[in-house]
This record gives structure tokens, sequence and C-alpha cells, in this order.
């Protein structure tokens, strides 16, 4: 783990801050011409709206704590009051460490209150991004056809470059999801063939830690064994990014415009697909500039779409970042000490 951190310190950390510096470069040089209508947008907005997108979002998050503790029970039974810091924890360290390191960080935290190792904590957490892949790229197919009606630049290279990313996404997320399956439904076998792997590529010295590490992972896949199992995180899936999107609508009624619960789906796939770009920690501009630009896609003014990206990733930062912050505080941990935890 030490030498993750070494690793995101160098050159993940710096190619997420050239990407993160080139999307804000690109919003910054579309709003100057529209600077005044920008700040006007901000000071005359309704901030009130901003608490019940508050709560729909915490709502989605306790459906993604009890999502993981349906995940996780058949190695341990952890209630979802118990997951819910862990997860803010976990949303933390995704917002102010680059790599999405709040996805280790809440694997060590698991570890050190539960005892669950932290390889199989991990499979689950994959097994969660996977299942939010596909949800955002059922967002995205699902309001590709009104796009594509749509006039005006979008400054996004247009719907069809949209949607050959989607078909791009498809077969990675689609693909991850049927070997995690296949992996799932047949453990003995796949551990078979990992051993016939370490023995020809690995070092002797790393076979065992290797072969231990992969039937740790093994058996945190076991609720992709029951098709129940995967309706039922796929539902859960559903409902988490469906609450998100709740919050973008009710963050929306704060300014000036109005377009369709299901043009916000759009924007919401949209930018959760950017945001798997390497960027500074936050998603500091592939967040905003993708959101902007379906906003304006929809017939937006460009100064409007910004204001309300900025201040609706703020909203999607801040509040969710404080909460996990505080419950690292009374952890009373560290990220350097977490980094010392092993399996």
């Amino acid at each position: 783990m030490h030498d993750r951190i070494s690793t995101v310190k160098n050159w993940r950390f710096w190619l997420g801050v050239v990407i993160s510096l080139f999307f804000l470069g690109w919003v910054l040089k579309d709003l100057l011409p529209e600077l005044d209508q920008f700040w006007v947008a901000l000071r005359t907005a309704n901030y009130w709206w901003i608490l019940p997108g508050i709560f729909v979002y915490f709502l989605g998050v306790w459906a993604r704590a009890w999502r993981w503790h349906y995940l996780l029970r058949r190695i341990k039974v952890v209630p979802t009051r118990a997951m819910f810091p862990i997860v803010a924890i976990g949303y933390m360290g995704n917002n102010i460490y680059p790599a999405r390191a709040g996805e280790l960080l809440r694997a060590v935290v698991l570890k050190r209150r539960e005892g669950i190792a932290i390889s199989a904590s991990l499979a689950t957490i994959i097994v969660e991004r996977i299942f939010d892949g596909v949800v955002m790229l059922a967002f995205v197919f699902i309001n590709l056809p009104e796009l594509t009606r749509l006039t005006g630049g979008s400054g996004i290279v247009g719907s069809f470059s949209i949607r050959q990313a989607a078909i791009w996404g498809s077969v990675l997320f689609f693909g991850a999801l049927l070997i995690f399956l296949i992996a799932a439904m047949f453990p003995i076998h796949t551990q078979e063939l990992i051993k016939w792997f370490a023995q020809r590529l690995l070092p002797i010295g790393w076979r065992e830690k290797t072969l231990g590490l992969s039937e740790r992972f093994l058996s945190g896949l076991v609720a992709l064994r029951s098709p129940l199992d995967v309706w039922m995180v796929f539902l859960t899936s559903l409902v988490i990014w469906l609450f998100e999107t709740g919050k973008y609508w009710f963050v929306m009624h704060a300014f000036s415009f109005q377009v369709s619960f299901f043009a916000l789906m759009l924007m919401n796939g949209i930018v959760n697909l950017a945001t798997t770009l390497p960027s500074a920690p936050g998603y500091i501009g592939t967040f905003d500039k993708p959101g902007i630009a379906v906003l304006v896609a929809y017939g937006v003014n460009v100064a409007v779409a910004t204001s309300y990206t900025i201040v609706l990733h703020i909203a999607l930062w801040a509040p969710i970042t404080g909460l996990g912050a505080y419950y690292l505080w009374r952890e009373g941990i560290r990220w350097e000490e977490a980094a010392q935890v092993k399996e």
C-alpha cells in the first residue's frame, strides 16, 4: 500500500492535474464572453433549494451503505447503520485524494472495524463500480435519441461522440461484469487459472501471497453467484442514482432554467462516466465541462449552465466530504496510519 501511495503522488496525480486544467481551461474559454451573466446567475440563485437536494443525496448514500451491506453479508453481516459512516469516509477520500483512494480507505476502515479482508471488500467495491457504470450507461442510452434530435453545438463534439463513448463504455462495463460473474460462479476453476498464470509469470516469492489475495478476492464475489442477488444489486444501484439525479433536479430549481428529469439523468450519466478519467482530487473539470455541455445542448445559456454546474458540484462535494472527515476523525486514524494496515 505504501508503494501505491507513492505512485499516486507521482504520475497519476500529475496526469490528473493536467487533465483537470485542460477541462477548466475549456470551461473558462466558453464562459468569458458571458462572465457578467454568470455572476448574475450566482447572485440571484435561490440556494434554499440545495437543502432538499442534500437530503435526497444522503438517502442515496444510505442506499449505498445498504448495497455494500448486502454484498458483504455472506462474508459477514454488518448492519447498514455501521456501513454508512464507512461509506461516507470513502466519499471523503475520493473527494480529497487522487486516484479514487477513498475506495481503498473504506476497505481499510472496514478491516479495522469488522476484520473483513481488504481484498474481499475491494472485490465488492469493484462490483459496485461496475453496476454503477451499467446504470450510468442506461441513463445515457435512454436519452440518446432526444439528444440526437437537439440542434446547436453542445461543446462536447456532438451526440455522435457521446454515443461512441457509451458504446465503448458498454463494452468495458458489461465485459467486466461478465468476467466477474463467471469468476463468481466458477471460483475453483478461476483460482486454478490464476494459479496456472502465477506459476508461470510470477517470481516464486510472490506466488503464495498472490494466490492468498486472489482467494480472498474471489470470496468477495460470492453475492454474484445468485441471480436474485445480482438483480437486487442492480435495482439498488438504480435507486442510488435516481436519488442523486433528484439532487440535480432540486438544485436546478435554484436557477432560472428548466429541463426534464430525463435530461438531468443524461447529464448525471455523462458526468459520472467522464469522472472515470484521471483528474485532480474532487473531479475538478472532468465533472464540470461535460455537465455544462449537456445543458447547453438542451438550450440552457452557457452562463446559467456554468453557474448551476459549479454550485451543484460544490453541493455534491462539500456535505459528504465534511461528514466523511468527521467520521474519519471519530475513528481516530489518519490516512498515513491507514496505509499501514495489512490484509
